[in-house]
Parts: structure tokens; sequence; C-alpha cells
């Protein structure tokens, strides 16, 4: 129609049939488009730059210059202990929206993407706290100090304290950016509980051996303090559709008990169990190799 009215002037025009008249008076017609649908040769493919991989690769070493902060090579996380999370300090308690974008900002963070430890100082530096309505400003739990959430997840890592974040709904909506699991994962999170998750987010925490779990009641949030410790007890009864209990220790030494669902297949499970989905999926290459 935009094309009928750009040449004739009228939308009635059909330019299989129709004339239109030139300045000069004289009729000009389309003409049907001439040319090949398909090439007669064919199409080049191309240069072939597949390169099969070496069939016993354990010989082969990947060297990134330990002094770069554009690469760094990735060392394993640790398979989970056994042991029920206990006594964990919340980093930070998440206040309304939270994308992955809040999680792990891009614009110039992007540059050290081949760098985890680098691009975590950007971890959750956008979400709001719900105790001070600023961003990038978390207390310390141990020393009292307010400073930037990486910083203070950095603090509990050194410390050998895991910890959790507490957030509201659609929690990491936006982008699949796996980073802002990575991240978490990276610097000594245990668990994200939220009111919900954005899917792709949810799975990207699963596939690092995170938690990511759901209030069985969405009011359990206002339930949580930042102040308060978090103890996720029964993990070793960890299966599909069967809740978690959630402990939650006040600073006056009142203990309240939710529940926490959770959409993890039995697969996801040994994930978690695992340390991540790479470290399972090493293990199952590793079993196949020695049969």
């Amino acid at each position: 129609m935009v094309t009928a009215l750009a040449f004739a002037g009228t939308i009635d025009f059909n330019p299989l049939s129709d004339s239109i008249t030139t300045p000069d008076g004289k009729k000009f017609k389309f003409k049907s488009p001439q040319g090949e649908e398909l090439p007669k040769k064919g199409y080049d493919p191309g240069q072939n730059t597949y390169i099969e991989p070496l069939k016993d690769s354990s010989k082969i070493s990947v060297v990134v210059d330990p002094k770069s902060n554009r690469l760094q090579l990735l060392a394993p996380f640790d398979e989970w202990s056994g042991k029920d999370l206990e006594d964990m300090p919340v980093l930070i308690k998440v206040k309304g929206k939270c994308t992955t974008d809040h999680i792990s900002m891009a614009g110039p963070w992007l540059k050290y993407r081949g760098h985890l430890e680098n691009i975590s100082n950007n971890m959750y530096i956008g979400a709001v706290n719900i105790e001070n309505n600023e961003t990038n400003k978390v207390k310390n739990q141990i020393n009292g100090q307010f400073g930037p959430v990486p910083e203070t997840a950095k603090f509990y890592k050194q410390k050998g304290i895991k910890w959790v974040v507490i957030g509201d709904t659609n929690l990491g909506e936006g982008s699949s950016r796996e980073h802002a699991a990575l991240e978490p994962r990276f610097l000594g999170g245990a668990a994200i509980i939220v009111k919900s998750f954005a899917r792709i987010h949810e799975t990207n925490l699963k596939k690092q051996g995170l938690l990511a779990l759901t209030f069985e009641k969405e009011s359990d949030y206002d339930k949580i303090e930042p102040s308060d410790r978090i103890s996720i007890v029964g993990l070793n009864k960890f299966a599909p559709g069967v809740p978690l209990t959630c402990m939650i220790k006040k600073n006056n030494g009142e203990t309240l008990q939710i529940k926490l669902n959770h959409s993890y297949n039995a697969t996801q499970i040994l994930w978690f169990k695992a340390g991540s989905a790479l470290n399972y999926q090493k293990k199952l290459l590793a079993n196949k190799q020695k049969k």
C-alpha cells in the first residue's frame, strides 16, 4: 500500500497490470524482476575452519598471563559440604525491581567478562538496599560498618562465611546474563531467596550451584530483616517438589521458621551437590572414561 501510494498517488494502483503517466505524458509500466532464484553453480561453502578436538587433551594446558585484567582462568566451585547452611548473614535485602543489569551491570564492565574476579566488583551495585534505600551500600554484619556490596561479600568470603540475598518479585529479569549468577557464587553466596524469579536467571543460579529459593508465602519476605541470620536446614533430604526449611534468627535471639519452595529437578539437585553443572558434567565424563 505504501509503495503504491508513493508511485501512483493512490492505494488502488496494481504494479503488475497498471501504468503510470509520466510528467511528459508517456505511459510507464513496471516489468517483473528477472534473475536466478538460486545460483547455478551453488553457494560457495567458504573455507572450512573446523578443527577436530584432540581425543586426549590431558597434556594440553591453557596459559593466561596472571597479570591480565581481561582474562582469568576459572577454578571449579566447591562441592556441597553435605551439611546444612547455618547462621548466614544477609548480604543485601533487595527492594523492588532488580534486573540482571542491577546484579551485574553492562557498559564498561563488559570488558571484564573473561575475568570473573574483576567483573565481580559490580555485583549487586545497582540493587536498592531496603535498609537505607541506597544502592551499593550495605551493612557488614560482622563489624557493623557500611560499605559497597562486593567489598562486603569479599569480607565474608575471606572469613569463610556463606551469605544470602533476599529479593523481591521477578528477580533477574532482563537479559540472560550468566555473570549475574557467576558473581554471587564466586564471592561466597549460598542462596538467593525471593518472592519470584525470572526463569532464565533462576536456571543460571542453579547451574552455578546456588540455591534459588522462593518464599512459600510472599509475605514472609517482610519477616526477614537485613540484620537477621539465615539457616537452610534439611538439605540431606533435598528432593524435587519438597520445600526446604528456613530458620530466621533475630538479634534478640528470637527464631522464626518459614518454608521455601524450589523448582529443582533430580539432575539440578545433583548440580547443587557437585558444586555446579560443570562440576557434575566433569564427574560424568570421568566416570565414562573409567568404564
